[in-house]
């Protein structure tokens, strides 16, 4: 039986290059189209079995949050993210954002085939390699030398220690700007900054490396006084 999907890409000649393939292997495809500010509102409004998210740079800012989107308003969607060989990171990044799959740029089509058919029976849709090797990073992650935390710290600027901070504290664009008194659209480039400065690709990520170095340990001698 053909899967309903919908093929999301950075480009959009591949998009319908691979939206054309699956057609004629049976699958019904209801659009195909390049990320754009309305590409997760396209997902939610048309809500196909399953999603494939094409991306060229899995390590980008905010790389997944069409994901987040997706999953928060269809969590029925499954979402297989089509990239490059990513770190064992950035697998852990698309999965943590709500991803059911990760399948490299260079799979043949009959690889992206049975990574959709897996998602839509809710299995994970990863090549064992790469599932082994994101696996072994988080429960073995490496030993990062003593001053790491210190090193990532001076990457920072004070204001965006307060930032990394209120991240993991949870708190979302609308309270960290409140908190600090600033406008939401500068909330969210401190937070972009910080991520980009981190190496990270979402929030999730920023906070746990923060914690896993000590960084916001560090962090809490060099926070600003509360803003007024």
């Amino acid at each position: 039986m053909g899967v309903r999907l919908m093929v999301v890409d950075d480009h959009r000649l591949l998009a319908e290059a691979l939206a054309s393939a699956l057609k004629l292997r049976g699958h019904r495809v209801l659009a195909a189209a390049a990320p754009s500010a309305g590409a997760a509102e396209l997902v939610v409004s048309r809500a196909p079995e399953v999603c494939l998210l094409g991306t060229a740079a899995p390590a980008e800012p905010g790389a997944f949050e069409p994901v987040v989107r997706i999953k928060k308003e269809r969590p029925q969607v499954a979402v297989v993210v089509l990239g490059p060989v990513p770190s064992p990171r950035g697998i852990a990044a698309a999965f943590a954002a709500g991803a059911s799959g990760y399948v490299r740029h260079d799979e043949r089509i009959e690889g992206v085939e049975r990574a959709m058919v897996k998602a839509r029976a809710g299995e994970a849709a990863v090549a064992p390699q790469l599932l082994q090797g994101a696996f072994a990073e988080l429960l073995n992650p490496a030993a990062q030398p003593d001053d790491e935390g210190s090193r990532l710290l001076r990457m920072l600027t004070p204001r965006e220690v307060e930032v990394l901070v209120r991240v993991a504290d949870g708190e979302d664009t609308r309270l960290i700007a409140a908190g600090m008194g600033i406008a939401p659209s500068t909330a969210r480039t401190h937070v972009q900054r910080v991520l980009m400065k981190l190496g990270v690709g979402s929030r999730l990520e920023a906070a746990a490396l923060a914690a896993r170095t000590g960084l916001l340990d560090r962090a809490a001698t060099h926070q600003p006084p509360p803003s007024p």
